[in-house]
C-alpha cells in the first residue's frame, strides 16, 4: 500500500523545536536597493476627485505614512476608467459621467483641467494614467499637455491601462486581434507621438500596465523598445497584480508566506528586463484580490498579506507598490473610506519596517508559513528585523512559534512592536494593533498607550515568541 505524509504533521515536526535566525553583520552581496517611498497608493481614476475633496482620511492617511517614511508616498491616478476618459478643455468640473448606482464605475466620462488642477496639489510623485484604448492620441496629447503643466510633481504618464484585455471590438484594435506584439508596436508609437507632442519629451512614460505573465511582459516590451530605439522615452516598466480573485479568494493561502514568496518571484525575470535597461520595475496596480476585493480583502490578514508582500518585493527589486483604491462606498480592500481599515495597519508596519532602510535580506528559505527578513540602514547595519508567521488563526487555542536570533550585536535588550488582531478574519480595526496601538475612530492617527516589548539578549542571542497570524518588528 502506497504510503501518503500528512503535510500539516510534517510542518508542525518540522518547526516543533522552533526556528533559528542568524542575523549577517553586513548584507550579502547583490542585494537590491530600496526606494525611500516603496509603499505607494493607485486611486482609481473616475474616483480621484472624490478622494481628494470628500474623504479627508486620503490626505491625513496619507500624511500618516509621510510621517514613518520622511517623504509623502507616491501616488498613481489611473485604472480601469483612464481608458474610458477623454479630456475636455471645455469641461468646468474635474470629471462629468453618469451612473445607475453609486456602487457602480462609469462606461464613459471625460474630465478638465481642474482634475489635473487636484493632482498637481498633491507634493509628491504622481503618475497619470491616460487613454490609448479609445485610439484617439491627439486628445490624449493635449490631456498630457495639461499633466506636464499642472503636475510639477509627475513622475511618469502610462498610456493605456491592462491592455492585455484590449479586444478586437475596442477602437484601439481596428477589428483585429489585439496581441502582445500588437501593443508593443502601439505602445512605441504612441510613446513617440506623446513626446513629440510634449516637444520631445524623454523619460516620461510609465511602460506595460499589464495584469498577464505569459506575453504581455515587460521583457517583451523591452526587446520591442530597443528594436525601435524608444528606451529613451521610458522612465520604469509596470505590471499589476492581484494574487486572488474576488470571485475565489481564498485567506489562508493569501496570508501565506512560502505563497506570497512564489507570487513575487513570477515577477523575477521581469524586474531583471527592468534592470537590464537601468530602470526602475514598479507594481502599478496591485491589491488583494480582483474587481474591488473579495470576502478575504477587508480583514486584518489581508493586512498581514500586504506586509509580507511589501518585504518581499522590495527585497526582490521592485522599486515601488501602489495599493488600489477603488470606487467609493464599494470597495473591500480599500485602506481607508470613512475610517481606517484593517488592511491599513499591514501598510503602515511595511512603512515602519523599511523607513530609511537601504537593503534588506531573507532569512528564512521561503518554503514555510514563517518569515524573517533582516533590514539595513544606509551603513549596510542591520537596524531592524521583521518576523511572520502566517499560521491561519481564525479561533479556539491560538499557536505559536519560537524563534531563536543568534547574531545580534547587542548584548542587554531590544525593544519590538508586535502587530497582532484576535483573528486573521476580522473585519474593520476592532482589537488589531501595532506596538499595542490602533488607528481612531475617523482619524489615521495612532491612539493608545504604547506597548513595545522589551527582548533581552545575550551573546548576541535572543528568543521571541510570534503566534499564529501575527508578525514581530525588532528593532535593533
Amino acid at each position: 500500500m502506497r504510503s501518503f505524509r500528512n503535510p500539516l504533521l510534517f510542518i508542525a515536526a518540522k518547526w516543533a523545536n522552533g526556528l533559528t535566525f542568524e542575523i549577517p553583520s553586513s548584507l550579502p552581496a547583490g542585494a537590491n536597493k530600496i526606494d525611500p517611498t516603496p509603499v505607494g497608493v493607485s486611486i482609481e481614476f473616475f474616483a480621484f476627485p472624490d478622494y481628494i475633496e470628500k474623504l479627508p482620511l486620503t490626505t491625513s492617511c496619507l500624511a500618516t505614512l509621510e510621517g514613518v517614511l520622511g517623504a509623502k508616498p507616491p501616488i498613481r491616478i489611473g485604472g480601469t476608467t483612464q481608458d474610458r476618459a477623454l479630456y475636455d478643455a471645455s469641461l468646468q468640473t474635474a470629471v462629468n459621467y453618469t451612473v445607475a448606482s453609486p456602487d457602480d464605475a462609469p462606461e464613459s466620462l471625460t474630465f478638465g483641467d481642474r482634475f489635473m488642477e487636484l493632482a498637481g496639489s498633491y507634493e509628491g510623485k504622481v503618475t497619470i494614467g491616460l487613454n490609448r484604448r479609445l485610439d484617439d492620441v491627439d486628445n490624449t496629447i493635449a490631456a498630457a499637455k495639461v499633466v506636464k503643466s499642472e503636475v510639477t510633481n509627475l513622475y511618469a504618464i502610462e498610456l493605456g491601462n491592462e491592455p492585455n484585455f484590449f479586444k478586437s471590438s475596442d477602437p484601439i484594435a481596428h477589428g483585429e486581434s489585439w496581441t502582445a506584439a500588437a501593443d508593443a508596436a502601439s505602445q512605441v508609437s504612441w510613446q513617440a507621438s506623446v513626446s513629440e507632442g510634449l516637444g520631445n519629451e524623454e523619460s516620461f512614460v510609465q511602460a506595460g500596465v499589464f495584469f498577464d505573465t505569459e506575453s504581455f511582459t515587460a521583457e517583451n516590451l523591452a526587446a520591442k523598445e530597443e528594436e525601435t530605439g524608444s528606451t529613451g522615452y521610458v522612465r520604469s516598466f509596470c505590471h499589476h497584480f492581484y494574487p486572488q480573485s474576488s470571485s475565489n479568494a481564498n485567506l489562508s493561502r493569501l496570508i501565506d508566506h512560502a505563497d506570497i514568496v512564489d507570487g513575487v518571484a513570477s515577477f523575477d525575470s521581469q524586474v531583471a528586463a527592468a534592470q537590464q535597461l537601468n530602470l526602475d520595475f514598479i507594481m502599478g496596480e496591485t491589491n488583494s484580490a480582483t474587481q474591488g476585493g473579495g470576502g478575504i480583502s477587508p480583514t486584518y490578514g489581508a493586512g498581514l498579506w500586504i506586509l509580507d508582500y511589501i518585504m518581499q518585493s522590495t527585497m526582490k527589486g521592485i522599486q515601488q507598490l501602489f495599493f488600489h483604491q477603488g470606487t467609493i462606498g464599494n470597495c473591500q480592500y480599500c485602506w481607508w473610506q470613512d475610517s481606517v481599515n484593517a488592511p491599513f495597519y499591514g501598510a503602515y508596519t511595511a512603512a515602519l519596517a523599511l523607513s530609511g532602510a537601504s537593503q534588506i535580506t531573507q532569512l528564512d528559505d521561503g518554503d514555510s508559513r514563517y518569515a524573517g527578513y533582516a533590514i539595513y540602514d544606509t551603513d549596510g547595519t542591520p537596524t531592524r528585523i521583521l518576523l511572520y508567521n502566517s499560521d491561519y488563526h481564525t479561533s479556539g487555542t491560538r499557536s505559536s512559534i519560537t524563534v531563536t536570533l543568534t547574531g545580534l550585536l547587542s548584548d542587554s535588550s531590544v525593544s519590538a512592536k508586535r502587530l497582532t488582531a484576535a483573528a486573521a478574519t476580522v473585519v474593520g480595526r476592532e482589537g488589531i494593533s501595532i506596538g499595542g496601538r490602533s488607528f481612531g475612530d475617523g482619524t489615521c492617527e495612532l491612539a493608545g498607550e504604547e506597548d513595545d516589548e522589551t527582548i533581552a539578549v545575550k551573546s548576541g542571542r535572543a528568543e521571541v515568541e510570534v503566534r499564529a497570524s501575527e508578525a514581530l518588528l525588532i528593532y535593533l
